[in-house]
C-alpha cells in the first residue's frame, strides 16, 4: 500500500495537473486509490493502544512488520509511550513513527520533545495527505475540470462504493469527535498541545486538527453531490449543525465559522439535489420517504432559544422549503398521496411563515455571506455554495407558494415604510461607501433583505445568471411600484449587481431605457441630476439665498441609480456601451456644490470612472468636464490642458476634506476623487512632461491626504484602507509611469536652494522626484507606508482572514512593498550625488532593523503571491546591496523563521499544479536566482544563510544536513530528486541543477555540497540520466518553452557530473563510487575494480588484438548527443519577413537598432538565463508612439481601415517578437546542453578514462559521434567548433590511450604485447573517421575558426595513423622481444606493417578524391587567413607532404605556386628586436611552419625534393630572410593593447628561426656528389658557400660554443654547421674566415675529453642528458668524417704528437694530431664496453621482468625514470609496464648510440691507418720518417703512438657481437689490421 503522501502526490500529478492526466498516470491513479481503500472506508481509524505492545515497547526491542528486532533505549520508549497516551495510537506502531521520523528528519542530536513533536508532526501530515487525497477525488468529479469521461466514472463509481460503504456517516462522526478533548481529537490536558510541522515550525494542535475538520466538512459537502444523503446523514447533520450553531456564536475563529458553514451547506445541497434529481442515474433518497418528512419537520421546527442557533436552523428551514416544494412539484396528485400532500403542504406553510417571520435572508446576510469567513473559504467551495443558492432561490421563486409569500412580503414592506423624505444631516451611516440610513429602522424587511439576498448570490458568481429566466422575472415583478426609498434602493442594488457580465449589463440598460418600469428608468436618474443642478444655479443667482436642502431620499435614490449605472457601462459590451449615454456631462454638474452630500458626489465621480475606457474621446471629454466642473485641488496648475477658471464653485478639495469629510469620519468623495484620477493618469500615454503638470494633484494627496492619514478618525475601517489604497496606487503610478535622471540631481540642488530661500515654487518639482525625496530622507510618505508594513504579516494574516476589510489592507500592503521597490530601483541613479541629505534607502531602513525584518517576513503571507514575490525581490535587492544582511537577521533573531519562511514558500510553490506563465512573476523562480545570484557574495551571505550553511563559522567547514534542518536547500533536493510536475516545475528543476552546480564550483561552498551530493541518496543526480536526460524533447509547436527548459536542464545536470567528475577526490570511498556510478551510466561499461594493493585502480583488457570498434552497443553519451542535435530556428529571420509592409518592417529594425531604444530600459531586457531578448510590452508601446496611436488626433491616418491596417501590422510584429525571442532562447540552451555534454565527456576522456573498460571503443564512438553531427547540415557554427573540441580531445586521447599499459585483467605478467599497440582503431575504423573528417572540413558553413581546430584533429589523426608500434620502442628490440610471441601465433609483425601501409596509402586515397576541395581550403586559409590560421595550414600541408606518394601534392604546390609564395613570405619576413606585437610573434610561428614545410619536401622527396627547392631559388630567398641577422636568442616584449601592458614572451629564435634554416640548408648539402669534388662550379657548392660567407658571423658564433655547456638545440645547431661545412668548405681553397681552425679546435677539444662525456650514469637516467648524450656523438661523427675526408680526398697529413709552440705558425695549423686520435680511440673503446654491458643488463632485466618482485621493479624505476606520472600508487603489473618500456627505450638508445660509436671509431682507425700506409709507402721510397708529418718527428713518438694504440685495438677485437647487436666483422678485420701495423713500425 502508497503511504497517504505518496497517494496524494500521485492524484495531484494526474488530476491538477496543466495537462489531461496520460495513460500511464491514469493506470497508476487508479492502482493507488484502489489499494487504498481500505484507509478510505477506516477514515482515522487506527489501532489502539495494546496491554502487551506496551510492554513490549517497555522491554526495549520491538519486532516491526517486515523488519528485524529494532533496539530502543529509555529516551525512545518514553517518546514512543508518550505518543501512544496523546494521539491514542498503537504503541508499535508509535514505534514506527519514530523509525518514519528518524528517516524523514534525522533525530539524533534533538531533544526528546522535539523528537515528540515532530513524530506527531509527521502523524498528522500522514492524515492530512489522506484526507486531502480525497477531497481531491471528490472535487475532480464534481467539478468539471475537462477530463475524459470514462476515467470521471471510475473515479465516481469508486467515491460512490466508499460512500455507500458509510463514508459519509465517518465524515460526520470525525467533525464531532475531532473537536472534543480527548486524544483522538484536539487532546486531553496531559497531552502536548503543539506539534512540529513539516517545515519544522511550531504550531497548534488544536489548529492542525480544525483544519482537519474543515476539510472534512468540505469533504462533506461534495459527497452529498455525488450520492444522496439518507435520512440517517440528513439528521446527522442537521444535529451536528446546531452544535456548531453553539460553537459559532461564541467563537471567532474564522476556521470555526467555515466548518459550520460547511455543515450548512452539506444539508442545502442535499436536500436541494435529492429533490431536483430526476433522472435515471440519479434516484431521490428523500423524496419517497414519507416518514421522514414528517420527522424531520417535527425536529427542523423546534424553536430554540439562542438566536444564532436559531438563524442557522432557518436556513436549514429555508433548504427544507425548497425541498418540499420541488417534490411536490414531481409528483402527480393522486388519492394515495392526497393526504400526505396535505400535510406536506402544511409543512410548507408553516416553513414558510418561520422563514419570513424571522428573516432568514437577513441571517444569511449577516452571518454568512458577508463574513470574512464566508469571502475567504476556499473558492471552489464558495462556488458550491453560491450555485446552490442560486439553485435554491430560483426553484423557490419559480414556486407559487413562495410567489405569493414573496408578493405579501412586498406588499407589506410598500405599507410599513415611509415617503421619501428629507434630512438635514448625513451623518448617519451603514459604511463608510454608502448613503446614510434611517435611525429609526430596527430591523430589515424580509422583502428588502430578499431583493439584497439575491444582490449577494450573484455577485461572485455572474455566469448563473445565464438563461434565468425566473430571476429576470421576479426582477420585472420586484421592480413595479415602489412607493418609498428602502425598496427602491435595495431593488436597484440587486440590478447593479446583476449587471456584472455583458449578458446582465444588456438587460440591465434595456429595461431601465424602456418603458418596463413606470417610475424607474435612465432618465430619472439623469432629470433627477438636471433639477437639482438647476435649483442650485438658481439658488447662486439669487443674492442671499440658501442652497436647497438634499432630500436624503433622493440622494439615496441617486447612489442606487449610479451604482446600477456603473456596473452596466462598466461589464457592458465595448461596441455597444458606446452608443448608451452619449451625453454624460450631467455626471459632472453637482459635484462643485457644498450641498451635495459626499457619498452622492463619490458615487458619481465613481460612474464617471467607468466611462474613461469607453474612447480616447471619451477621456478627453471627461478631463474637460472636470476641469469645468469638480471642485479644484489646493495648489498647483489646472489639471488638463484648457487651464479655465471655474467661477460657480463654492470651495476646494481640501476644504471638503478637512471640514466636511473629516467631522462625519466618511471619505467617499475623497476616495473617489483619487480613484478618478488615477483612472484617467493612468490612460495618459503622452509622458514626456514626466508627471509635471500633475503636481498640484501630487501634491494634494501627499500633504492632506496621505501625510495626517493615521491621525484622522474613521467611522469604518474600509474607508480608511480604501482611502490609502487610493494614494498609494497614485504614488507607484507616478513611480513607475515617469524615471528619475541624473540630470534631475541638479533640480534637486536648485530646489533645496531656493526652498532656502523661502522662494521654491511647486511648478518646479516632479512626482516622482518629491517622492524619492521623501523616502530617501525618511519623511512623512515613507514613515506612513512603514506604518502600514510594520504590524507584520501575522497582523495581515489575522485581518485578512477575520475582517471585512482585510482585502483593503493586503492591497495596501503590496503597493507599499511594490513603492519600496520602485524607489529601491532608481535610488542608486542619484543618491551619489544628493549624499548626506538623502541617502540610499537601504540606508534609511536599516536605521531600524525591525523595518528590514518586517519587509522581509512578508514572504510568509502565501493568500497574494504578488506581496510574497515583493518579498523577495526586496531581499534580492538588500541583499545585492548590504554586505552584513544575514549577522543582521541573525541578531534581530529573525533568521530561523525567515529561512523556514522561504522554504516553505518554495516549497508551496513546487506542489502547485497550475503553470506561471510569466517567469518573473514566479516566487519558486525568484527565489531559486536569489540564491543563485548570492552565492559568489561575500560570506556569510543571504544564499548560506537560507540553505542552511554554517554562518557562526567559515562556511566551508559546513556539514549540511538537510534532513535535520528544514531549509530551502531540503525542498530544493527534494524537487531535484523527484522532478515531479515536470510541465509546472520546470524552471524550478532548471534553477535547482544551477544552483547546485554553482554550490559546486563555489570556494567556499563545494566541498560542504559535494560532500553531500555524494551520498548514496543523491549521487550527484546521475540517476536523471536515464530519465530526463535521454528522454525525448517536448514538440517546439506545442510547447517551446517546456523545451527550452528541458534543454538547460540537461545542461546544468552535465554539468554537475562533470564537476563531481573533475573535482572529486577519489581517494574517497563517496566520490569514488558516484564517480564510478556516473561513468557507468554515460558509458554503459564495467566500472575498474579499486585495487586495494597501492590504492589503484585496475583496469581490465582482455583485447590481445587490435581493437574492434562496434563491440559494444550505443551508449549513453551518444544518446545524449542525439538529443541535441536538430536543427535549430533561425533566431536570424528578419521582421520584413513577417510584415507585407516594408514601411513598417523598417520601422521596427529602426527601433530595434537604435541606440537610444535598444539600451538599458528600453526594448530589450535580460532573462533570467541571461538571454538578450526583446521586451514585447516595450516593443509594442514605441511601434505605437511611433505611429501616434496613442494620439488619433496627431496620426496621419486618413480612415479607419489605414488605422487598422497598423493595428495588424504591430500585431504581426510583435507576433514576430515572440517568435524572435523563442528562436533565441531555444538557440541558447541548445549550445548550452551541448557545451554541457562536451565538458562532461572531455573531462571522462581526460581524466577519468582509465576507470572504464574497452577505452579505444569508447573514444572511437565519441569520435565518430562528434564528427558525424559537426558535419551535419543541421550544425550550426557555434555547434561545430564544440563538437570538433569534442573530436580533437578524443583524438589525442586516443593517442595516448594506443600505447597505454593493457595487460590482462587476471594476470600480473607483462609481455612483448603490452609495449605493442594493442589500442590501435582498426584500418575501416580509421578510414571512416577520416573520411568524415573530410566532411565536416568541406561543410558548407565555415569558419576560420571552426576549420583552425579541423585542421588541428587532422594532425593529431596523421600521427595517430604513423605509428602502429610504439615509437619508443625500437623495432629491432620488438623482433628480439616478440620471438615466443611469433612462434606462438600471437603477433605477426610483418602482418602490422603491411596493415601500416594499407592505412597509409587509404588516407592518400581519400585525401586524393577530394584533394581540390581541400587544398582550395587550406591554401586559401594558409595564405589569406589570419596568422594563427597560416601557421596550422602550412602543418597541415606538411602532413599531407608526409602522406604523398607520386609527388601528387607537391605537383599540386608547385602548379599552385604556393612554394614560391612561401619563398616570397620567407624572403620579405623581418622584424626588429626588442619591443614587438603580437601579430608579430605569430608571425615567428607563421616562418617557423613554412621552414618545416619546405625541410619536409626535401625530407619526403629526398634529393628530387632539394632539386626542387634549389632551382627555385631557396637558398637567395633565405639569404634575404632578416631574421638570421638577430642574435642567437632574446627574449622578446610584446604590447597587450586590451590592457595596456607589457607582457614578457620568450621567442626562441634558435628553436623556431635558426634551427629550421640550418636545417633546410643542410638538406640541400644532399644534393652535392662526392664524386663531382674537383668540378669546382658545382651550382649547388657555391650557392652554399656564398650563403656561408654571407652569414659568417652567425656561422663563427655557433662555432665558438662551448661544446661542454651546450645544451641540445645548441648541439643540434653545431651538428648543423658542422655539417653544412663538412660537405661544403673542402671546396673552398682559402680560409680567410677561419671555419677550418674552428673544427680544427672542436676535434681537439672532443678527442682530448674524458671516456665519461658518453658514459656517466647521469646520461643513462636523464632523458635530455641522453638526448645530449646522442648529439655529442652525431657531432664526433660528423668531425670525425670531416677530417677522414681531409686525409683521404685532400691528402692531410697530421702530426704523431704536438710538437715545440711555433709562434710563428698560424691558428689554422692547431690540427688534432694521431696522438688525440689515438687518445680518443681509448675514449671509445671504453664508451663501447659500458654501453654494450649496460645494454646487456637491460634486456635480461627485461626478459626476467616478470621475476622481479615489487621491489626489485621500483629499483628499476627509481634508478631510470624521473617524470612524475610515476606514482607509487600504481599496482605490481602496471609498475612492470612501466619499468619494461622505459628499460626498451633506453636499450634503443644505446643501441643508436653504440651504433654512432662505431662508425667514429672506423672513422678515427682509418685516419690513422692511412698515414700508417702512407709511411710504409714513404719507407719502400726510401723517404725518411719525416713523411709522416710536416714536421720533424722522433722516431720514439711514434713507437709511443703504437704502444698506446695496441691495447685499445685488442679490446676492439674483443668486443662482442652478442653484446653489440650487430655485425663487426669489418670492424674487427679494420682494428686487426692497424694493429699489424702498429706491430710493424714497432719491430722497426
Amino acid at each position: 500500500m502508497v503511504s497517504s503522501k505518496q497517494l496524494l502526490s500521485i492524484i495531484e500529478s494526474a488530476l491538477l495537473g496543466p495537462t489531461p492526466p496520460t495513460p500511464s498516470q491514469r493506470i497508476e491513479l487508479i492502482h493507488a486509490i484502489r489499494h487504498s481503500l481500505p484507509a478510505f472506508k477506516s477514515l482515522f481509524s487506527f489501532p489502539p493502544p495494546k496491554q502487551s505492545d506496551r510492554a513490549q515497547v517497555q522491554l526495549k526491542e520491538v519486532r516491526l512488520p517486515d523488519t528485524g528486532p529494532i533496539s530502543l533505549d529509555d529516551q525512545d520508549v518514553w517518546i514512543a509511550l508518550k505518543l501512544s497516551d496523546d494521539l491514542h495510537l498503537n504503541e508499535i506502531d508509535c514505534v514506527q513513527l519514530l523509525v518514519s521520523a528518524n528517516q524523514e528528519w534525522g533525530l539524533l542530536g534533538r531533544e526528546p520533545l522535539d523528537i515528540l513533536r515532530l513524530a506527531a508532526g509527521l502523524w498528522y501530515t500522514e492524515r492530512r495527505s489522506l484526507i486531502t487525497a480525497l477531497y481531491t477525488l471528490l472535487r475532480a468529479v464534481v467539478l468539471d475540470q475537462g477530463f475524459e469521461a470514462d476515467l470521471v466514472a471510475d473515479i465516481q463509481k469508486y467515491l460512490e462504493d466508499l460512500i455507500s460503504a458509510g463514508l459519509r456517516h465517518r465524515l460526520i462522526s470525525l467533525m464531532k469527535e475531532l473537536n472534543r478533548e480527548e486524544p483522538t481529537g484536539i487532546g486531553g490536558p496531559n497531552s502536548e498541545h503543539y506539534i512540529l510541522d513539516s517545515r519544522g515550525s511550531l504550531v497548534e494542535r488544536r489548529a492542525v486538527i480544525c483544519r482537519e475538520r474543515l476539510i472534512l466538512g468540505h469533504c462533506l459537502v461534495l459527497s452529498a453531490l455525488i450520492e444522496h444523503a439518507d435520512s440517517k446523514d440528513i439528521k446527522d447533520m442537521f444535529f451536528a449543525l446546531k452544535d456548531g450553531a453553539v460553537e459559532y456564536s461564541g467563537s471567532t475563529d474564522s476556521l470555526e465559522h467555515q466548518i459550520t458553514y460547511s455543515l450548512l451547506f452539506s444539508l442545502v445541497i442535499a436536500l436541494v439535489s435529492d429533490a431536483l434529481s430526476t433522472g435515471p442515474d440519479k434516484v431521490p433518497v428523500l423524496s419517497s420517504d414519507i416518514s421522514f418528512r414528517r420527522e424531520f419537520q417535527e425536529i427542523v421546527m423546534t424553536s430554540g432559544n439562542d438566536p444564532t442557533v436559531e438563524g442557522f436552523v432557518d436556513c436549514v428551514r429555508f433548504a427544507w422549503v425548497v425541498h418540499l416544494m420541488l417534490i411536490q412539484d414531481g409528483r402527480e396528485l393522486k388519492e394515495s398521496v392526497a393526504s400526505a400532500l396535505s400535510n406536506e403542504m402544511k409543512y410548507t406553510y408553516s416553513c414558510l411563515e418561520a422563514i419570513f417571520a424571522n428573516n432568514v435572508f437577513q441571517f444569511y446576510l449577516d452571518k454568512i455571506l458577508r463574513t470574512a469567513a464566508y469571502q475567504n473559504d476556499d473558492e471552489d467551495m464558495i462556488y458550491m455554495y453560491n450555485a446552490y443558492l442560486h439553485k435554491q432561490i430560483t426553484c423557490f421563486l419559480s414556486h407559487p407558494l413562495a410567489r405569493d409569500k414573496v408578493k405579501e412580503a412586498k406588499e407589506k414592506a410598500m405599507t410599513m415604510l415611509n415617503q421619501y423624505r428629507t434630512t438635514a444631516s448625513h451623518s448617519q451611516t451603514t459604511d463608510g461607501s454608502g448613503p446614510p440610513q434611517q435611525s429609526t429602522e430596527s430591523a430589515p424587511l424580509p422583502f428588502v433583505s430578499l431583493l439584497e439576498f439575491v444582490s449577494e448570490i450573484y455577485q461572485k458568481e455572474p455566469e448563473l445568471l445565464s438563461g434565468n429566466d425566473v430571476l429576470w422575472t421576479f426582477v420585472k415583478f420586484a421592480g413595479e411600484d415602489h412607493t418609498n426609498v428602502q425598496t427602491l434602493v435595495a431593488f436597484l442594488k440587486m440590478l447593479s449587481t446583476l449587471a456584472c457580465n455583458p449578458e446582465g449589463a444588456a438587460k440591465i440598460f434595456e429595461l431601465l431605457n424602456g418603458k418596463t418600469f413606470r417610475s424607474i428608468g435612465w432618465s430619472t436618474l439623469f432629470d433627477c441630476l438636471s433639477i437639482y443642478e438647476e435649483k442650485f444655479k438658481q439658488s447662486l443667482q439669487s443674492p442671499g439665498a440658501m442652497f436647497p436642502e438634499f432630500q436624503e431620499g433622493d440622494a439615496k435614490a441617486l447612489v442606487a441609480y449610479l451604482n446600477v449605472l456603473q456596473k452596466v457601462v462598466e461589464n457592458g459590451n465595448p461596441i455597444e456601451r458606446k452608443n448608451w449615454f452619449p451625453d454624460i456631462k450631467p455626471l459632472f454638474k453637482l459635484l462643485s456644490y457644498e450641498n451635495v452630500p459626499p457619498y452622492l458626489k463619490g458615487a458619481l465621480r465613481n460612474a464617471i470612472a467607468t466611462f474613461v475606457h469607453a474612447s480616447p474621446l471619451m477621456k478627453d471629454a471627461i478631463w474637460s468636464y472636470l476641469e469645468q466642473y469638480d471642485l479644484p485641488v489646493v495648489i498647483g496648475p489646472n489639471i488638463g490642458n484648457s487651464g479655465q477658471p471655474v467661477g460657480t464653485q463654492v470651495y476646494d478639495m481640501q476644504f471638503e476634506l478637512n471640514e466636511i469629510e473629516a467631522r462625519r469620519e466618511q471619505y467617499p468623495s475623497t476616495i473617489s476623487f483619487i480613484n478618478l484620477l488615477n483612472v484617467l493618469i493612468a490612460e495618459e500615454r503622452n509622458i514626456s512632461d514626466r508627471g509635471h503638470r500633475f503636481i498640484g494633484i501630487f501634491r494634494f494627496i501627499y500633504d492632506h491626504v496621505f501625510s495626517p492619514f493615521p491621525q484622522r478618525a474613521y467611522a469604518d475601517p474600509c474607508d480608511k484602507w480604501q482611502l490609502v489604497v487610493a494614494c498609494l496606487k497614485h504614488f507607484q503610478m507616478m513611480l513607475s509611469m515617469y524615471d528619475v535622471r541624473e540630470e534631475d540631481v541638479d533640480i534637486v540642488g536648485n530646489q533645496s536652494q531656493l526652498s532656502g530661500k523661502g522662494q521654491s515654487s511647486p511648478q518646479m518639482h516632479l512626482p516622482a522626484i518629491e517622492l524619492m525625496k521623501d523616502f530617501m530622507s525618511g519623511r512623512t510618505a515613507f514613515r506612513n507606508i512603514m506604518s502600514i508594513l510594520l504590524p507584520g504579516v501575522n497582523f495581515l494574516i489575522t485581518e485578512r482572514t477575520s475582517q471585512i476589510y482585510g482585502q483593503l489592507l493586503e492591497k495596501a500592503v503590496l503597493l507599499s512593498l511594490e513603492i519600496i521597490i520602485l524607489v529601491m530601483e532608481k535610488d542608486l541613479i542619484v543618491s551619489d550625488f544628493l549624499r548626506p541629505l538623502y541617502q540610499p534607502l537601504e540606508v534609511i531602513l536599516s536605521q531600524d532593523h525591525n523595518q528590514i525584518v518586517a519587509l522581509l517576513e512578508y514572504v510568509r503571507y502565501d493568500f497574494l503571491p504578488q506581496v510574497q514575490r515583493c518579498s523577495i525581490k526586496i531581499l534580492s535587492i538588500l541583499s545585492s546591496r548590504m554586505v552584513g544582511l544575514s549577522q543582521l537577521l541573525l541578531k534581530s533573531n529573525a533568521a530561523g523563521a525567515l529561512i523556514e519562511d522561504y522554504a516553505a514558500c518554495l516549497e508551496l510553490r513546487s506542489e502547485e499544479s497550475q503553470i506561471i506563465e510569466e517567469s518573473s512573476e514566479d516566487p519558486g523562480v525568484l527565489i531559486m536566482q536569489l540564491l543563485i545570484d548570492n552565492i559568489s557574495r561575500p560570506a556569510p551571505n543571504i544564499t548560506h544563510l537560507l540553505l542552511r550553511f554554517d554562518v557562526d563559522s567559515p562556511v566551508e567547514r559546513t556539514v549540511l544536513q538537510p534532513k535535520f534542518h528544514y531549509s530551502c536547500l531540503k525542498v530544493i533536493l527534494d524537487v531535484v530528486d523527484k522532478l515531479s510536475k515536470p510541465e509546472v516545475n520546470a524552471l524550478l528543476h532548471e534553477f535547482g541543477f544551477q544552483l547546485l552546480y554553482e554550490l559546486c564550483v563555489d570556494p567556499l561552498t563545494s566541498s560542504p555540497t559535494m560532500d553531500l551530493l555524494a551520498t548514496k541518496k543523491y549521487q550527484f543526480f546521475v540517476k536523471h540520466l536515464s530519465s530526463i536526460g535521454v528522454a525525448p524533447l517536448p514538440k517546439r509547436n506545442s510547447s517551446q518553452a517546456l523545451r527550452i527548459c528541458s534543454l538547460h536542464q540537461r545542461a546544468w545536470l552535465l554539468k554537475l557530473l562533470a564537476v563531481e567528475l573533475h573535482s572529486a577526490d577519489v581517494t574517497s570511498a563517496l566520490h569514488r563510487e558516484t564517480c564510478q556510478s556516473i561513468l557507468a551510466q554515460l558509458f554503459g561499461q564495467s566500472i575498474a575494480e579499486y585495487r586495494n594493493d597501492g590504492d589503484s585502480f585496475y583496469v581490465p583488457q582482455n583485447n590481445s588484438e587490435v581493437a574492434r570498434v562496434g563491440s559494444i552497443g550505443k551508449i549513453k553519451v551518444l544518446e545524449l548527443l542525439e538529443v541535441v542535435q536538430f536543427k535549430c530556428p533561425d533566431s536570424t529571420l528578419k521582421s520584413s519577413q513577417f510584415v507585407s509592409n516594408l514601411k513598417y518592417s523598417s520601422l521596427a529594425e529602426d527601433i530595434l537598432t537604435n541606440p537610444a531604444t535598444s539600451g538599458k530600459g528600453g526594448v530589450y531586457y535580460f532573462s533570467e538565463r541571461g538571454d538578450r531578448l526583446i521586451d514585447l510590452a516595450s516593443f509594442r508601446d514605441k511601434l505605437c508612439q511611433k505611429c501616434n496611436l496613442f494620439n488619433p488626433q496627431m496620426s496621419s491616418f486618413t480612415s479607419e481601415a489605414e488605422l487598422n491596417e497598423v493595428r495588424e501590422v504591430i500585431q504581426q510584429l510583435l507576433r514576430w517578437g515572440w517568435k524572435y525571442n523563442k528562436n533565441l532562447e531555444e538557440q541558447a540552451a541548445q549550445l548550452h546542453m551541448l557545451t554541457s555534454w562536451s565538458q562532461i565527456v572531455e573531462v571522462s576522456v581526460s581524466q577519468k578514462i582509465s576507470f572504464l573498460d574497452t577505452r579505444s571503443e569508447i573514444l572511437f564512438q565519441l569520435l565518430d559521434a562528434s564528427l558525424n553531427a559537426s558535419g551535419s547540415p543541421d550544425c550550426s557554427l557555434k555547434m561545430a567548433l564544440i563538437l570538433t573540441q569534442v573530436g580533437l580531445t578524443c583524438m589525442a586521447k586516443l593517442r595516448v590511450e594506443r600505447f597505454s599499459f593493457g595487460g590482462c585483467f587476471n594476470s600480473e605478467t607483462v609481455t612483448c604485447l603490452d609495449i605493442i599497440s594493442t589500442n590501435q582503431l582498426s584500418n575501416g575504423a580509421c578510414h571512416s573517421i577520416f573520411f568524415k573528417l573530410i566532411m565536416a572540413i568541406l561543410r558548407l558553413q565555415s569558419s576560420e575558426a571552426l576549420r583552425r581546430r579541423q585542421y588541428a584533429l587532422m594532425l593529431n589523426y596523421f600521427h595517430y595513423c604513423r605509428h602502429t608500434l610504439d615509437p619508443d620502442v625500437p623495432p629491432t628490440l620488438l623482433q628480439f622481444l616478440s620471438i615466443d610471441e611469433q612462434d606462438n601465433g600471437d603477433l605477426d609483425l610483418e602482418k602490422i606493417d603491411k596493415d601500416q601501409a594499407e592505412l597509409a596509402h587509404m588516407n592518400f586515397a581519400i585525401l586524393k578524391k577530394e584533394a581540390q576541395q581541400i587544398l582550395n581550403l587550406v591554401i586559401k586559409d594558409a595564405t589569406q587567413g589570419s596568422e594563427s590560421a597560416k601557421t596550422i595550414s602550412i602543418y597541415v600541408l606538411d602532413a599531407l607532404i608526409c602522406i604523398d606518394h607520386e609527388k601528387f601534392f607537391l605537383s599540386q604546390l608547385q602548379s599552385r605556386g604556393f612554394l614560391r609564395a612561401c619563398f616570397l613570405s620567407i624572403s620579405t619576413f623581418s622584424y626588429e628586436g626588442g619591443r614587438i606585437s603580437l601579430n608579430s610573434m605569430k608571425r615567428v610561428c607563421t616562418l617557423e611552419a613554412e621552414l618545416s614545410l619546405l625541410l619536409r619536401v626535401s625530407h619526403k622527396y629526398g634529393k628530387s625534393g632539394a632539386q626542387v627547392l634549389f632551382s627555385m631559388g631557396l637558398l637567395e630567398h633565405i639569404a634575404s630572410c632578416k631574421a638570421l641577422n638577430l642574435q642567437a636568442k632574446g627574449t622578446l616584449r610584446r604590447i597587450d593593447t586590451k590592457i595596456g601592458r607589457y607582457l614578457a614572451v620568450d621567442v626562441d629564435e634558435q628553436r623556431m628561426i635558426i634551427a629550421p634554416i640550418l636545417r633546410l640548408v643542410f638538406s640541400l648539402t644532399s644534393l652535392v656528389d662526392t664524386s663531382e669534388f674537383f668540378e669546382v662550379n658545382n651550382k649547388v657548392v657555391r650557392e652554399v658557400i656564398e650563403f656561408i660567407k654571407g652569414h659568417q658571423v652567425l656561422f663563427d658564433q655557433i662555432l665558438r660554443v662551448d661544446i661542454s655547456d651546450a645544451n641540445e638545440l645548441t648541439l643540434e645547431q653545431i651538428n648543423l654547421v658542422v655539417g653544412i661545412l663538412g660537405k661544403v668548405w673542402p671546396y673552398e681553397e682559402s680560409d680567410e674566415y677561419g671555419f677550418v681552425q674552428g673544427l680544427f679546435g672542436m676535434m681537439r677539444a672532443l678527442f682530448s675529453r674524458d671516456p665519461d662525456v658518453f658514459t656517466s650514469m647521469q646520461s643513462v637516467r636523464s632523458e635530455i642528458q641522453r638526448k645530449v648524450e646522442a648529439n655529442t656523438s652525431r657531432l664526433c661523427f660528423n668531425l670525425s668524417s670531416y677530417l677522414y675526408f681531409l686525409v683521404t680526398k685532400k691528402s692531410l697529413r697530421l702530426q704523431v704528437s704536438d710538437g715545440p709552440i711555433d709562434y710563428s705558425a698560424s691558428a689554422g695549423q692547431q690540427q688534432p694530431t694521431l696522438t688525440s686520435l689515438s687518445h680518443f680511440l681509448r675514449t671509445l673503446a671504453t664508451a663501447l664496453e659500458r654501453a654494450a654491458e649496460e645494454k646487456y643488463i637491460l634486456l635480461n632485466k627485461i626478459k626476467d621482468i616478470n621475476e622481479l618482485s615489487r621491489q626489485e621493479v621500483d629499483e628499476i624505476i627509481n634508478m631510470y625514470i624521473t617524470r612524475e606520472y610515476v606514482s607509487s600508487s600504481e599496482n605490481t603489473q602496471k609498475r612492470r609496464y612501466i619499468a619494461m618500456v622505459e628499460m626498451c627505450q633506453i636499450v634503443g638508445h644505446r643501441n643508436q648510440f653504440i651504433t654512432l660509436l662505431l662508425l667514429i671509431t672506423q672513422n678515427a682507425m682509418n685516419i690513422i691507418l692511412t698515414h700508417f700506409q702512407d709511411s710504409s709507402y714513404a719507407r719502400e721510397h726510401y723517404h725518411s720518417l719525416k713523411a709522416i708529418g710536416y714536421g720533424d718527428v722522433h722516431k720514439e713518438d711514434l713507437h709511443s703512438l703504437c704502444e698506446e694504440l695496441t691495447p685499445v685495438l685488442e679490446r676492439l677485437e674483443l668486443l662482442s657481437e652478442d653484446k653489440m647487436g650487430q655485425d663487426l666483422k669489418v670492424f674487427c678485420r679494420l682494428a686487426h689490421s692497424l694493429k699489424e701495423m702498429s706491430f710493424q713500425i714497432l719491430a722497426t
